[in-house]
């Protein structure tokens, strides 16, 4: 609780992992007294979850306007070394899909 922003009470942290439990996204074991509250998904699989449901939410589903948009008016401050490591990524995904 000392690590979370805010000085949350321990009641509103408790409620939160219950609600964070009852969606799946931890799980809990006990020891004595106490919850050890643990992910219940591995952090890539939450972490692609959580991609899609940005793109989504925010892009219409749409990988070119997420990519249109981090390469659109912040895009200057990519590296050149980003760029080409963006311009590989890409071309391996064109080789993976066949085109």
């Amino acid at each position: 609780m000392a690590d979370l922003p805010g000085g949350p009470s321990y009641s509103t942290v408790r409620t939160q992992l219950r609600v964070l439990e009852a969606k799946g996204h931890v799980r809990h074991d006990e020891d004595g007294l106490r919850y050890i509250y643990t992910p219940a998904r591995p952090r890539r699989a939450a972490r692609r979850s959580a991609l899609r449901h940005l793109v989504d939410t925010f892009f219409e589903g749409s990988t070119e306007k997420v990519v249109s948009a981090l390469l659109g008016s912040d895009g200057g401050r990519l590296s050149p070394s980003e760029l080409d490591r963006i311009a590989e990524i890409v071309s391996k995904a064109r080789k993976g899909s066949g085109r």
